[in-house]
Order: structure tokens, then C-alpha cells, then sequence
């Protein structure tokens, strides 16, 4: 990202965003079918079509859907049963992970390099040669991370980027979209960052989408569809900080053991100012 485009993010402030939200919340320009109607067998797949707009994602993200397709296939909604979900409050790291974690030299961010962990979520793993995080997807999420709502934590070992996940933020709730490492255990720091992140800025819950035995290894759960939808609601109407405000600071993976607040824009000596890029 250049310093022109995260001038222009900081600089979006939280009534522009609320305004935006309404707007976008109100006019999209497709009407998704009820995932309970479309899908009363609970297999996931609610709706094929639509487009990637940011009105798009936002309605759809704000009635339980999320886009999952592979390149050059139609635009597959999802909304799954049950769905994977954790209460920021609730995470408890592991044991070795706290041990790795005191005697760590990283540091964890929020929003200094989006483009960097959505690209490097997008490629190919050991266990599967495609992914669906190609280009169209990338460009849309991008696009939603310049206006404010999709969101990027990163894993620094010295300025290298070596871990992180990017999601999606509406009011309360944060849609976790993927992560990435390229150390051990990189991917799970980030993961404790977002939910130490979460317990201070008044995120509710983090929605982890489909469950799968790495998400609950670090403490989700599930939780019915037809419940997910009746709360959800509550969540993204929900006004919210604007992470883009915490992008200067980076903070020292050592200090998550002891859960300290992130704070605006002011250096301690458990955090240090990164180095920006043009």
C-alpha cells in the first residue's frame, strides 16, 4: 500500500464509515434468499450470482453469507451448519504458545501491509495446488480494506513478514477470512493478536465461518446457523472503532502474555513505531 492510500484510510473517519455501512447495508442490488429457506438441509451453498462490489459484500457479510468460488466459476454464496465462531474473550492460548511467545523478538501490527498477507494468503498450500483467493478476490477485499472495513494483522520478525490473517470488520463482529505463515507458529500469534485486539476495541466475536479441527485447536467453537443469524443483527448494527486509527504502532509479540491494551499512537517500552514504506 503507498503512504497516499494509507493517508486516505486513516483519514476515513468512523461517521464516514457508519454513513457508508447504511448506505451500502440498504442498496445493494440483489436480494439474497434466507439461508434457512435456500438451504433447509444445512449443506451451505445459499446463492450463485451477484458480484463483489463493496454493497455486495457488505449486505452479504451482514445476513450471514460469505463468498467461496475458484477462479473462472460463478460467485458461490455460503452460509454454513453449524457455523465456526470465538469469543475474543474466551481465546486462551497454549501453554507452548505463551512459552514462545516471552521469549519471542517479534512483533505484531494491525493494517501496515494488507496487500502483502492477502497475497501471501492466496498462495498454493502443501495440502492443495489452487486456492480460492485469486485475483478478483483479492481486488474486492482490497478495495473494502481502502474504505475502512476489511482489516490485516501482521507477524514482524524484524521487517520481515513472517505470519498474519486478514478478515473482514462490520460493527461488532469480525469475519475472518485467512491466514498465513511462514514460521512456525506465526499464524497462531496473529491469531492471539486479533483476539487481544478484539477483548479492547469492543469486537463481540470472531466469526471463523466453517470449522475445522486448526480454528478449534485454538479455541472455537460451533454454533447453530439459525442462532448465528438471530444475533448477528445485534452485531453489525453496532457502532465501532476504526482500526485504521492503530496502523502507526507495532507491538511486541512478548507482551500479549500479559494482555496489554493496545493504545493509539502512543510509544512504550512495549511497543515500537515501524518502519514505513512509500
Amino acid at each position: 500500500m503507498t503512504s497516499d492510500n494509507q493517508s486516505q484510510s486513516n483519514a476515513f473517519s468512523q461517521s464516514q464509515q457508519e454513513s457508508y455501512a447504511a448506505s451500502a447495508l440498504f442498496d445493494c442490488n440483489y436480494l439474497f434468499p434466507k439461508p434457512d429457506v435456500a438451504d433447509p438441509e444445512g449443506l451451505g451453498l445459499i446463492a450463485i450470482g451477484a458480484d463483489l462490489a463493496p454493497q455486495t459484500l457488505l449486505s452479504a457479510y451482514s445476513q450471514g453469507l460469505f463468498p467461496w468460488f475458484n477462479e473462472d466459476e460463478p460467485i458461490a454464496w455460503w452460509s454454513p451448519e453449524p457455523r465456526c465462531v470465538l469469543d475474543p474473550s474466551s481465546f486462551s492460548p497454549s501453554k507452548s504458545l505463551k512459552r514462545l511467545a516471552k521469549s519471542s523478538s517479534w512483533h505484531w501490527s494491525v493494517n501496515q501491509a494488507f496487500e502483502e498477507v492477502i497475497h501471501a494468503c492466496s498462495l498454493p498450500r502443501s495440502y492443495a495446488d489452487d486456492t480460492w483467493i485469486h485475483d478478483e478476490m483479492i481486488q474486492a477485499y482490497t478495495e473494502l480494506h481502502e474504505l475502512g472495513y476489511a482489516h490485516s494483522f501482521e507477524v514482524w520478525d524484524e521487517d520481515n513478514l513472517i505470519g498474519g490473517l486478514y478478515g473482514l470488520k462490520i460493527g461488532q463482529i469480525y469475519f475472518g477470512e485467512s491466514m498465513f505463515h511462514r514460521q512456525s507458529n506465526a499464524s497462531k500469534v496473529a491469531f492471539w493478536a486479533l483476539n487481544n485486539f478484539c477483548q479492547h476495541t469492543g469486537v463481540e466475536l470472531i466469526d471463523c465461518q466453517l470449522p475445522n479441527p486448526h480454528l478449534q485447536s485454538l479455541g472455537a467453537g460451533i454454533m447453530p446457523r439459525q442462532l448465528f443469524l438471530a444475533e448477528l443483527s445485534g452485531w453489525v448494527s453496532q457502532p465501532s472503532l476504526d482500526w485504521h486509527l492503530f496502523s502507526d504502532t507495532r507491538y511486541l509479540v512478548n507482551q500479549l502474555a500479559h494482555t496489554i491494551e493496545p493504545t493509539l499512537n502512543a510509544p512504550s517500552p512495549s511497543i515500537t513505531q515501524p518502519n514505513r514504506k512509500d
